[in-house]
């Protein structure tokens, strides 16, 4: 069995049946894996040999770098510059796509660091590491004298300089995973040694305060396995190696499940095209897991070559009720509506074709908007949640007071398992999206949707599908109403014709939501204007 269960929240993490699958294997002992979020790659090293390696699905594995110092934990900046620990020269190096080669950090108070191990960049561009003493280990270092009597957690700040303890000196025995929670107000480091994870608060000159316990009991005379590699996902979550896996613990620090795996796991990151394939570098061998989450968004997630951005301000945990007015595309609020869009309702040949609805939505360039849009979505951490219109043969259960409902008996459209109730070509759910099935126009009435919003805590939906003056209206006049903020792409929905579209959009939905097009979105959620939260618009709350 490759999951242990001690939560239910757990399952909403991750599919108990989804295999942990073999992508590479044949190394020493792998570590350091890192996504490249715009080439679409992995990056890992493997200490023992001295290489760095990379995966992508076309090539798969490479080498890249050999010698490579032996270096261990890997991470980008927000200009997408290779930050690197290296054990064989104690030093912490930043590497730009030129090839350039700097040295951030090799000592503190004049004596040379253990071995920087594990890495994260902060949103201010402050980078944090830990230094415990594996690389002057035979095997997975070289064998030397230390100069530090102690094991700490340093910090670089943002516009240069030299090392900055942030934890008490004799804290930890072996610091090494790190992670900040999403809204990077708490710094997560744990302890290989003592089997622990430690909280900090982050103040906001970006020193550590109030340390304590997080969770223990990261350590099996059973199990092989410590606590290392360490992140935590978009809803505040933890994912640590531990004896036997991965172990997974609440922001409370209750532990919600463990994922087993065959050999020892080093380090894990989010990476794939939607960020929802978990990379876990375990000894000889890389394995992969899909899970319903992603990563929370560090800078480089976002990252396009832009400078980095200024800290993310943290929300109250009260939030205000959102408004039309309100910051509409916070990607921890967000959710993005694909409705209607199946092949009964927009593809030609489906029972609804001879009303125009085809050709409309070609003209619209509707599937590839959403598509993209929905690609975008999933990167940014936005749930995509699929509305479906589906009958049972011969519509068996539907009323038929309205001529719509009339009419999908008629047609014996949108039956479920035929083609006509299947999505467009393109829009096919992805792991980790939400499915929807409705028997009315719009999207709440009789549905989960409501149910599933508020399970993640989400108030500000981008709505998109079929047909605009109908479905889609109706889901934005029934959201607003309910109090949630409707974002409209005009792009990413169509109807009939032109003239029935255009009544919708100008006469009707911009008084309950804000029309924009599937490209503003997009570029919102890649590339936040500085000083902005990412993904937000800056507009008052």
């Amino acid at each position: 069995m490759s999951y242990r269960v001690m939560a239910p929240e757990f399952e909403a993490l991750i599919d108990r049946n989804e295999p942990v699958r073999s992508l590479a294997t044949g190394f020493k002992f792998t570590e350091g894996p890192i996504w490249h979020p715009t080439e679409h790659y992995l990056l890992f090293s493997d200490m023992p040999g001295d290489v760095r390696r990379r995966w992508d699905a076309d090539r798969g594995v490479q080498e890249v770098r050999r010698p490579a110092n032996k270096c261990n934990g890997m991470t980008y900046d927000a200009d997408l510059n290779l930050i690197v620990c290296e054990h064989a020269t104690s030093s912490l190096i930043r590497e730009t796509p030129d090839g350039g080669r700097e040295v951030l950090a090799s000592h503190f108070e004049g004596q040379e660091l253990n071995s920087p191990n594990d890495v994260c960049v902060r949103s201010d561009g402050s980078i944090y590491f830990s230094d415990p003493w594996y690389g002057r280990m035979p095997v997975y270092g070289v064998e030397r004298r230390r100069e530090l009597g102690w094991q700490g957690v340093f910090r670089l700040p943002p516009g240069g300089g030299g090392p900055q303890l942030v934890v008490p000196r004799y804290d930890f025995a072996m610091p090494n995973g790190l992670c900040f929670s999403p809204d990077e107000r708490l710094l997560y480091i744990n302890d290989s040694e003592r089997g622990v994870i430690r909280v900090y608060d982050v103040a906001p000159d970006g020193t550590l305060r109030r340390g304590r316990i997080f969770a223990d009991g990261l350590l099996s005379r059973q199990e092989p396995g410590i606590p290392d590699g360490m992140k935590c996902d978009e809803r505040g979550n933890i994912w640590c190696t531990g004896p036997g896996g991965i172990w997974v613990f609440a922001p409370t620090g209750t532990l919600l499940g463990r994922i087993a795996v065959p050999e020892v796991v080093g380090n894990l990151h989010w990476g794939g095209a939607d960020f929802r394939t978990l990379f876990l570098a375990a000894s000889t061998s890389v394995y992969t897991v899909r899970t319903r989450v992603g990563p929370h968004l560090e800078p480089f997630m976002r990252a396009h070559r832009a400078p980095a951005a200024k800290p993310v301000e943290p929300r109250p945990a009260a939030r205000p009720t959102a408004s039309i007015e309100g910051p509409l595309l916070d990607p921890s609020r967000a959710v993005l509506i694909i409705q209607d869009l199946q092949n009964d309702v927009i593809t030609e040949g489906g029972a609804f074709a001879s009303s125009g609805a085809p050709a409309h939505a070609a003209r619209q360039n509707i599937v590839e908007n959403v598509r993209r849009l929905a690609q975008a979505c999933r990167s940014a951490g936005v749930p995509v949640i699929h509305v479906w219109f589906v009958v049972e043969p011969g519509a068996a259960g539907l009323t038929l007071n309205a001529p719509i409902f009339q009419g999908i008996r008629s047609s014996a459209a949108l039956v479920r398992g035929s083609w006509g109730a299947a999505p467009a070509a393109g829009l096919e759910p992805k792991p980790g999206d939400f499915i929807v099935e409705k028997m009315r126009m719009s999207a709440w009435e009789g549905t989960r949707l409501e149910t599933i919003l508020k399970s993640l805590n989400r108030d500000t939906i981008i709505n998109t599908g079929a047909w605009t003056n109908m479905s889609v209206e109706h889901t934005a006049r029934v959201g607003a109403d309910k109090g949630y903020v409707v974002v409209m792409p005009q792009d990413g929905c169509s109807t009939i014709d032109d003239s029935w579209q255009k009544a919708s959009i100008d006469f009707a939905i911009r008084n309950v939501a804000k029309v924009t097009t599937c490209a503003a979105v997009e570029e919102l959620l890649r590339s936040p204007e500085p000083g902005q939260m990412a993904g937000s618009l800056a507009i008052r709350s």
